[in-house]
Parts: C-alpha cells; sequence; structure tokens
C-alpha cells in the first residue's frame, strides 16, 4: 500500500497530520519506540499498545546478520515474527554502517564490512538493503545512505550527500521494481551545510518518494548547528509528504523540532536510559541508583499516571536495579515510554488546538530551569 498523508492542522512551521499506511494509521507528531532485533527491549507489544504506540522501528542490519531475512520472510514478515499488528518502520542499515567505521570499507558499490557478530565479510549496497526491507515488508523502507559524520568539511560532506543521491536512486529503482510491500522514504544529506542539503533534496526530486527523511544529525553536532540547518530545510521539503528526523532523543530537542515542521522521530534513548535507572520526570532526568533514592516512598514523577508510578516507589525501583532484577528495567521502561508517547499526545492536541507556541515555551522553560542530569 502507497503510504498516504494528510494534514489535519498546523501552526506556524508545525503540523498535525495523519499517515495512513498498510497496517494502520500514524496520528502525527509521532515516536517511534526502537525494536532493532524485533522487539523493543523489554516490552511485549501489547504493552506497547497500552502505551500508545502507533509504529515502531525495526533495525534492517542486524535482523539480516541475525536470524537473517529469509527466516523472517518465512514469517510473512516482521509483523508476523515479532507478533506487531500496527506499522512499522526500517531503517536502511545506513547508520549501523556509519557507527562501525572501524570495521567497514566504503566504495561506490555499497559497503564491504565485518560483521560485529562473528567477523565475518558481508556486504551492504542498495539493492541489498532493498532486497533484506522487502522481506521485511515494513509499511515504511529506508533508501541507503552514507551517513556523513561530524565534524566534516564542506567537501567530505559534499562527496558523502552526492553518493547518498546516487545510492537513493538505485534503492528506489530496486525497490518498485516489483509490486512494493510499503513505501520508500529519500534520506535528506550534507552534514552541516544548508546549501548542500537543499541539493540533496533537489537530487531526491529525481523519483516520487512516501516521505523525506533528515539524516546525518543527532551524530555530535552542537544544538545550534542543527536547529539551522531545520530552519533552513524543511520549508522546501514537500508538504504533502511526512518529515521524519533520524535519531533525535532528547524530549526537547523533539519539541523543538516540532516548532520547525518535523513529523516523526526515532531514539533509543528512553528505552536506554531506563536500562541505566534514568527516568525521565516533569522536573528533569533522575538517576534511580542514587542513594538519595534508597528511603523514597514516592513514586518517579507524582504527576505521572503509568502503571510504574501508579504502583511502586523509587526506593523499590532502586532495589530492583541494585539486585539487577529485570523487572527492574521493564518499569523503568514502561515509564520512560509513557513520557515520550504522552509528549506526542500533548503536541498533536497543542497544534489541534493552536495553542502549540504557548505550550512549547512553557515547556522548554521548564526543561531549562530542570536540572539536565541525574539526580
Amino acid at each position: 500500500m502507497t503510504p498516504q498523508f494528510e494534514l489535519l492542522a498546523s501552526e506556524g512551521a508545525a503540523r498535525r497530520g495523519r499517515l495512513t499506511l498498510a497496517h494502520g494509521t500514524v496520528e502525527t507528531p509521532a515516536f517511534m519506540p526502537v525494536g532493532t532485533y524485533g522487539t523493543v527491549k523489554a516490552m511485549t507489544p501489547e504493552e506497547l499498545e497500552e502505551l500508545g504506540a502507533q509504529i515502531v522501528l525495526g533495525n534492517t542490519f542486524h535482523l539480516m546478520l541475525r536470524p537473517g531475512a529469509a527466516i523472517i520472510a518465512a514469517h510473512g514478515g516482521l509483523h508476523d515474527f515479532m507478533h506487531w499488528r500496527h506499522p512499522i518502520l526500517t531503517d536502511s542499515g545506513g547508520f549501523q554502517v556509519f557507527s562501525l567505521k572501524s570495521l567497514r570499507r566504503i566504495s561506490e558499490e555499497g559497503v564491504q564490512f565485518r560483521s560485529p557478530i562473528d567477523g565475518s565479510e558481508v556486504r551492504l549496497t542498495p539493492e541489498d538493503s532493498m532486497a533484506v526491507q522487502r522481506h521485511l515488508r515494513s509499511d515504511i523502507a529506508m533508501a541507503l545512505d552514507d551517513c556523513t559524520p561530524y565534524p566534516a568539511t564542506e567537501e567530505q560532506a559534499r562527496e558523502s550527500m552526492e553518493r547518498s543521491m546516487r545510492w537513493a536512486l538505485r534503492s528506489h529503482d530496486c525497490y518498485y521494481r516489483q509490486e512494493a510491500p510499503g513505501g520508500l522514504f529519500g534520506i535528506v544529506q550534507g552534514g552541516v551545510y544548508p546549501q548542500l542539503r537543499l541539493a540533496s533534496l533537489e537530487a531526491l526530486g529525481a523519483r516520487d518518494w512516501a516521505g523525506f527523511a533528515i539524516g546525518g544529525l543527532a551524530v555530535g553536532e552542537p544544538e545550534e548547528e542543527r536547529l539551522r540547518i531545520l530552519e533552513s530545510l524543511t520549508p522546501s521539503l514537500p508538504a504533502d509528504r511526512p518529515r521524519y528526523l533520524m535519531g533525535i532523543g532528547r524530549p526537547e530537542d523533539i519539541v523543538a523540532a516540532v516548532l520547525r515542521g518535523v513529523d516523526m522521530f526515532d531514539c533509543v534513548m528512553p528505552t536506554r536510559h531506563a536500562r541505566n535507572g534514568h527516568l525521565f520526570t516533569s522536573t528533569g532526568v533522575i538517576n534511580i541508583r542514587n542513594s538519595a533514592h534508597q528511603s523514597d516512598l514516592g513514586p518517579i514523577d507524582p504527576g505521572c499516571t503509568c502503571y510504574t508510578c501508579r504502583h511502586y516507589t523509587r526506593a523499590y525501583l532502586r532495589h530492583l536495579d541494585r539486585c539487577n532484577e529485570i523487572l527492574g528495567a521493564r518499569l523503568n521502561t514502561l515509564h520512560n515510554l509513557h513520557v515520550y508517547l504522552q509528549l506526542m499526545r500533548s503536541l498533536r492536541e497543542a497544534i489541534a488546538a493552536g495553542g502549540l507556541t504557548a505550550w512549547a515555551h512553557r515547556y522548554l522553560e521548564e526543561r531549562r530551569a530542570a536540572p539536565d542530569a541525574v539526580a
């Protein structure tokens, strides 16, 4: 099914939309919990549904290595394999190639790299990535890209971007060669150079894309550089296609990006932080491992309505963490994902009501006043 995007409301650059996919609709702005190996760590699909997750992200690179695309295809695709009946977006493997820079070699054809599992030689080309994603039968697939590192000179960023654009056209031609199981997003690259970002978008215009992702951010660049790129790029993105900012995770960064016209987000931050005892609250991020919580009989956040906050104390959660009990990671993850998904609901409601600017100003001021890390 070809994805369909409907713009329902807007306020300034911010958008409230609805993305219709083969396995359901996604109300935007939306956050996608990351299910690297076909599971959002510590969560069952039913728990994700109860939290309000509408779409999850699967990792093409890791699923290609384990268990292999053929096994997932034998289940009818990733939805049945992982028992998730709602939409799935799969990345292309490009970011993992980026993160494995010591193990890979990039050429015009694609990437050769050593498997992080057993050291064997593995190839990933645009055609390989599309073949795997077709086997996964995700609702949204991503073109293979060469993620530009930070810092990079303008010439390095240009070379990387232009390679990504050639790979994007090959990805599109391969993905749509037969009837497609979903829609393919193109990825805008170009580092922190606005003129390269616009050149990337122009190159993508040679094909019809189901949506557009903004890649190559959240790779260590300063916040002001990221916002400058969003402000210069999003006005040129097609208004009738969803916009996905890849890998951005802090709640305040999500709000800032929504204000600049972004619709979709993903990040491992809420789940990874949960496993490391870092929990999001309305007054900042707390570290449940700190001794200050040893005798605390209150919830993580008194204003939170999640299952964890309704039933458990900080003292109990700290006890579970110190004992390395699996339940601690599960309860922490339930809380953090609830916070993120509630944030997206609040953003959608504020845009629909025409009150986003005031809401976001209050939210960002509270976040700036809160301790950034971990009390």
